[in-house]
């Protein structure tokens, strides 16, 4: 995984997780990868890997069954879906707005970008 300099290290790995989520990659109530293998995946320590986890238990989209490992909570869609939602309103939106501005494009233009992208129909992955 290539990280971002904007970022720390491990939202962009929660934010790997929700994703994952959402994909239907990783199921409700489905084990997920360890703290170990999280870290020597996303070649990082295990330290930062945990950090991570412990973000997203504390937002109820995992938690963990002692001495087994953690699993995606029954809700843990609905919960990485409000917590991007949040995310990209607080981090994103601000900046797109601003690149809005200075190109003088508005909402209509955005929304005819948008469905020509994403015609009616298709499948939005």
């Amino acid at each position: 995984m290539e990280f971002r300099s904007t970022q720390p290290i491990y939202l962009q790995i929660a934010d790997y997780f929700c994703e994952r989520i959402l994909l239907g990659k990783w199921k409700a109530e489905e084990k997920i990868p360890s703290v170990r293998e999280i870290a020597v995946t996303m070649e990082v320590n295990p330290n930062t890997a945990m950090r991570a986890f412990t973000y997203i238990q504390e937002n109820n989209i995992i938690y963990n069954k002692r001495g087994i490992g953690y699993f995606v909570s029954p809700d843990g869609v609905e919960k990485a879906r409000q917590l991007k939602k949040e995310t990209f309103i607080k981090d994103e939106l601000p900046v797109i707005f601003r690149t809005m501005d200075i190109l003088d494009l508005d909402c209509a233009d955005m929304q005819s970008i948008y469905r020509k992208e994403n015609p009616p129909g298709t499948a939005n992955q």
